[in-house]
């Protein structure tokens, strides 16, 4: 594979080169955020920087199938992965309705299952090699990864960088996962988004002169959850259960935090709200590029964890895990991330806020 690199290189190239056109062309369709109500900007933004990064991901897989060919499953994430980036822009420019937004990602996630990628079975939790073949269940489950990832990383798209960083950290996990199983397939496509990301990086960190977009988000979750089913998710073995799950561990669990939270405060779960992780590390105290950093480094060393699981005895793993885990309860705790009584005494400021209702998980 004397093209590994050049193909990364030539993505981020054409992500660097393409902003300035992504945003024009928001501002000619009126793809543009404007500040107010729960948003964290303070003047208006292009919202399409998922242009750039798409057109980074387009080219690499182009100059790759110029090179030798497409296989099938790359084949299968230009369909599913345009389609989304499609959605999105719609989205983006002129907004769609939650349900709809919805229908269209499972529409997408459908695309891939002809193309080779599907989740055909899991491993045994106790069990070291033991296949568990899931027949019909494979095409829904599939379905449901893709679409519950998509919307993961859309919905921690609430700082400058936040998802693109933690798309590029994600990507760069599964190549190494998919590397250290000699899974050559796997590798490509993360290391051509990790470079689109990268590229995209300085446009978009605070203060961000482009927001990624719904387009863009969407198209890292969507790249992200097939890879992992391309990947990790097919190597027969005991911890590639929940691997997958960890390398995507902060947007997976703020979006459940989130569903859970606004089902306890009897909100719609699609209703939009300012008690995400993110904005809950800003309620402390930190700075907006603090706060990115912060779960950059989280995410980071929930990479280093997931990599290191596939290298562990079972044993070894499940106590790597609950490690992990605590460590993150303690710190979520001592930071007022899980807690509001807690965030009231130690940070004043708070206090007039303390009337306010509970931001829950």
């Amino acid at each position: 594979m004397h093209y590994a690199l050049f193909v990364p290189v030539t993505a981020a190239a054409v992500t660097g080169l393409t902003v300035p056109v992504a945003v024009r062309l928001a501002q000619r369709i009126g793809a543009i955020d404007e500040p107010g109500g729960r948003k964290i900007h303070s003047r208006p933004t292009p919202r399409l920087g998922g242009l750039a990064v798409y057109l980074g991901f387009l080219a690499g897989f182009l100059l790759l199938a110029l090179i030798e060919g497409l296989p099938s499953r790359y084949l299968g994430l230009l369909v599913g992965g345009t389609l989304i980036f499609l959605l999105g822009v719609v989205d983006d420019a002129r907004g769609l309705s939650p349900r709809l937004k919805l229908a269209g990602q499972i529409l997408a996630a459908l695309a891939v299952l002809p193309f080779g990628i599907g989740i055909a079975f899991v491993t045994h939790p106790l069990h070291k090699g033991l296949l568990l073949h899931l027949g019909f269940w494979g095409a829904p489950l599939t379905v449901f990864w893709i679409v519950a990832v998509t919307n993961a990383v859309n919905l921690v798209d609430g700082l400058d960088g936040l998802a693109a960083g933690i798309g590029a950290i994600g990507a760069l996990t599964l190549a190494s996962v998919a590397a250290l199983a000699g899974d050559k397939i796997a590798v490509l496509p993360a290391l051509v988004l990790a470079a689109s990301l990268i590229a995209f990086l300085p446009f978009n960190f605070h203060p961000a002169r482009i927001f990624l977009g719904d387009c863009g988000a969407m198209l890292i979750g969507f790249i992200l959850s097939c890879g992992a089913i391309i990947g990790v998710a097919k190597t027969a073995t005991a911890v590639t259960l929940i691997t997958p799950a960890v390398i995507l561990g902060i947007p997976l669990l703020d979006t459940l935090f989130a569903i859970l939270r606004r089902y306890k405060n009897g909100r719609h779960i699609f209703r939009p709200d300012r008690e995400h992780l993110h904005h809950r590390l800003l309620a402390i105290g930190l700075s907006h590029r603090g706060a990115v950093l912060v779960v950059y480094t989280v995410s980071a060393i929930l990479g280093l964890s997931a990599i290191l699981l596939t290298r562990l005895t079972l044993v070894q793993a499940a106590i790597l895990l609950l490690a992990v885990a605590t460590a993150f309860v303690i710190l979520a705790t001592r930071c007022g991330i899980v807690g509001y009584r807690w965030r009231v005494r130690q940070f004043p400021a708070l206090k007039e806020k303390a009337g306010e209702r509970s931001v829950g998980f």
